[in-house]
């Protein structure tokens, strides 16, 4: 980086912001199409569990540890447990399962 570094934040801002406002001037009407609407609903959360799996699994020192925590905390989702006690249970069963493996 030999440049100024206000040129590459003023870029940066520039792309984000036009990434941003770009579907809200093209796409004025409402979007019709079945696919599409599914499709948009779900890239929220395919986006959210490709940032946060990768992380589950290199975030301990054990990739044990970190599966049981996932696995714990996918049972305690699906049960329909509160965010915080899936958050809980699935730190301590890492804790424990790194102090025993």
């Amino acid at each position: 980086m030999s440049g100024n570094i206000y040129i590459y934040m003023f870029v940066m801002a520039g792309v984000t912001y036009l990434i941003r406002v770009l579907p809200l001037t093209l796409i004025r009407k409402q979007i019709d199409n079945q696919f599409i609407q599914s499709f948009l609903y779900y890239v929220p959360y395919a986006t959210l569990s490709a940032m946060t799996f990768p992380a589950i699994l290199t975030s301990t020192a054990s990739v044990i540890a970190a599966t049981c925590g996932f696995v714990a905390a996918v049972i305690l989702a699906w049960k329909d447990k509160g965010l915080v006690t899936v958050a809980a249970v699935a730190c301590v069963t890492v804790f424990i399962v790194e102090r025993f493996v």
